[in-house]
């Protein structure tokens, strides 16, 4: 009994040091993909977020959308939507129907600047991972998708 405790003690120090390794290693990719964004393309990650979401829904998405799809606040999204029609890189259209509603979508200005970034930003990713064979990514990507589902599940019955 007492070995099965001990064993799982150091189970769980063990899933600590893994979480604090993830952590760094996604803090450390997370800041440089930033410094090439700002030193590369003079722009931010939020405005790479931003557009990247975009480009998933050429249609566009209400601010409420493309907040709730980023996980951001309205009002972090609303700036940085301000910003990138000032640049002419999105484009705000009223709803019809609903006088209060705006969708965002990327100009082609936007579009063309966007395919650019997220060459640049999976090159950058690629030379960052250098040195991991395909079959160490799958059983990563596989064991964080476990992790990712439970994240789902929790989520989803916070929501009922």
């Amino acid at each position: 009994m007492a070995e099965t405790a001990a064993k799982q003690e150091a189970l769980s120090k063990t899933r600590l040091r893994l979480w604090l390794k993830l952590l760094k290693s996604v803090n450390g990719i997370e800041a440089e993909i930033r410094r090439n964004l700002r030193d590369q393309h003079g722009t931010t990650l939020p405005r790479f977020d931003v557009m990247s979401a975009l480009a998933r829904f050429p249609d566009g998405l209400k601010m409420s959308e493309l907040s709730t799809f980023l996980k951001v606040s309205n009002g972090n999204v609303t700036g940085i939507v301000d910003k990138l029609t000032e640049d002419g890189l999105v484009l705000r259209v009223a709803v019809p129907g609903d006088r209060r509603a705006q969708v965002a979508r990327l100009t082609p200005k936007g579009k063309a600047a966007f395919e650019e970034l997220a060459a640049n930003h999976e090159s950058w990713i690629d030379e960052l991972l250098e040195g991991w064979a395909a079959e160490d990514i799958a059983a990563l990507s596989s064991r964080l998708d476990l992790v990712l589902k439970r994240q789902s599940q929790e989520e989803s019955g916070n929501a009922k």
